[in-house]
């Protein structure tokens, strides 16, 4: 018997498909009118099933009621006389009223959950945690290769610095040794005087130019600070006007002195 009701559910169901696909294909191949028109039909059916939904679900939940009524009642009458049954009773109901708190905050998180997925799936993929790790292992690598780069760099700051120390050092002995003898050649005659005396012109003149060359440098390196603590206060929203101002200023300055060392710093051989 379980056999044949669940065979007989069956034919049933493919009986009630079939009609659909016949309907449906009726439909398709119906010329007289428009597929819009069975749409609105099928809207219509669908708002009616609907309405009678919502109508049948209205008188179950009367129905319900009162058979929930009914039900208690008939409990309350049956257990009069019987405290312990009451007592399980109660016990049933407070354990029936948790059941539904549990269910209602179940169905509650199932709607957060619903949602926080939706809106996950709107949100733009972002990168795997592999991408991560490969980026971080790229910029500490390039942070390696530029800490080599720094130290190369400075090594060869020093070097240079050394031998910088040296050639001033044979300069200022050289000097020393060419001023001697021009100045004993000076007390001889006029010509080793004029020769004293430009050999002290060219001396002074080209301090004078190692001077700016020096100060040119050492400007330019404070703009270049002024320059970071410039964008560094700009990443921090200040104001921009007054910065870009600050700056206009330092530019002008460096033109300035730039326009200065031209103007000074000549050749005095030539």
């Amino acid at each position: 018997m379980g056999a044949v009701i669940a065979k007989t559910s069956k034919s049933r169901n493919l009986e009630e498909e079939f009609d659909l696909l016949k309907a449906a294909a009726g439909m398709a191949l119906d010329d007289s009118h428009p597929i819009a028109f069975y749409l609105e039909q099928l809207d219509e059916q669908i708002n009616t099933r609907k309405c009678n939904l919502v109508e049948i679900e209205s008188q179950w939940d009367e129905s319900r009621k009162s058979l929930e009524e009914k039900k208690r009642s008939l409990e309350e009458s049956i257990l009069a006389n019987d405290p312990e049954a009451q007592e399980k009773l109660q016990k049933l109901r407070e354990v029936e009223l948790e059941r539904q708190s549990v269910l209602s905050e179940i169905r509650k998180r199932e709607d957060e959950y619903s949602k926080l997925s939706a809106e996950l799936e709107k949100q733009p993929k972002v990168a795997s945690r592999r991408s991560y790790i490969e980026r971080v292992k790229e910029i500490t690598k390039n942070s390696r290769k530029q800490d080599a780069d720094i130290e190369r760099i400075l090594k060869e700051t020093r070097e240079l610095q050394l031998e910088s120390n040296s050639i001033q050092e044979r300069l200022h002995r050289t000097y020393a040794i060419v001023d001697e003898m021009v100045f004993r050649e000076a007390k001889k005659d006029s010509v080793g005087r004029q020769a004293y005396r430009l050999l002290t012109s060219i001396h002074g003149s080209f301090e004078q130019v190692s001077e700016k060359i020096l100060a040119t440098d050492r400007i330019r390196r404070e703009i270049t600070e002024y320059e970071k603590k410039l964008a560094a206060m700009a990443s921090r929203s200040l104001n921009v006007d007054k910065l870009q101002a600050d700056l206009d200023a330092i530019l002008k300055e460096n033109e300035h002195l730039e326009q200065c060392h031209k103007e000074y710093g000549w050749n005095p051989l030539q």
